[in-house]
């Protein structure tokens, strides 16, 4: 009897302590909850981890990404777009309605399609990665993945989406102009290859000229000593 009765104090004891460590789990929880140390929590249950995010400390991010200068972009692993801010849609010059649930390489000009499918198949979570692609609409658009956290449950990846059009309108001019200056360069270095040519030709000309005017002076001094020597001598 008085073992029975010490292995029940043991079992109280023991159950106490587990009560108390949870106790203080649960306290430190809403501690952190209450001061906005956390954003989100995890519950696992029958359907396994879900995500509860608390809504006053998703609300500031919400508001942040909607009214950010770039685009934001949620894609499916199909390239769907299930998700995108206000800027994008502005970007795209289509209704938001529209943008959501259509692919994003429609939104690519054809040539740079395969561009984007290759870096889009090739994402990883450790590694973002970055792809400048020009639009139908004539944008130029520096696009970032990043695949969302596997916790998150869903093949999702999200994009940022810089409008670069000015700097890449920019850069056009630029190479346009460094493409005009070698032109003109190549001009003047075939001038200047012609310049020399010519000169040495002068050259040649003037040495040519120079031999036969010393030809010429030996031949009319002989002609002058053979003029001397026909000359008739008087007799006195």
């Amino acid at each position: 009897m008085i073992t029975s009765m010490t292995k029940t104090k043991e079992q109280l004891i023991i159950e106490n302590e587990e009560l108390h460590s949870r106790l203080t789990e649960a306290e430190e929880a809403l501690s952190a909850i209450r001061s906005g140390e956390v954003d989100a929590i995890v519950v696992s249950g029958t359907k396994g981890e879900q995500v509860y995010s608390i809504s006053s400390a998703e609300t500031p991010y919400r508001t942040f990404i909607e009214e950010m200068n770039e685009g934001a972009i949620t894609l499916s692993k199909e390239g769907i777009i299930i998700y995108c801010n206000q800027r994008f849609a502005e970007l795209m010059d289509e209704p938001i309605g529209r943008v959501i649930g259509s692919y994003f390489r429609r939104f690519i000009v054809p040539d740079e399609e395969s561009k984007f499918d290759k870096v889009f198949a090739r994402q990883t979570f450790n590694k973002n990665k970055t792809l400048i692609v020009s639009l139908i609409n004539s944008l130029y658009l520096k696009l970032s993945f990043q695949l969302l956290p596997a916790y998150l449950k869903g093949d999702y990846c999200v994009l940022v989406a810089t409008d670069i059009t000015k700097i890449k309108k920019e850069e056009e001019k630029l190479l346009e102009l460094h493409r005009l200056l070698e032109q003109k360069l190549n001009v003047i270095e075939r001038l200047r290859m012609q310049l020399i040519d010519k000169k040495i030709d002068n050259e040649v000309e003037i040495n040519k000229l120079k031999t036969a005017n010393k030809k010429l002076v030996k031949e009319i001094s002989r002609l002058e000593m053979a003029q001397a020597e026909l000359k008739p001598t008087h007799a006195f």
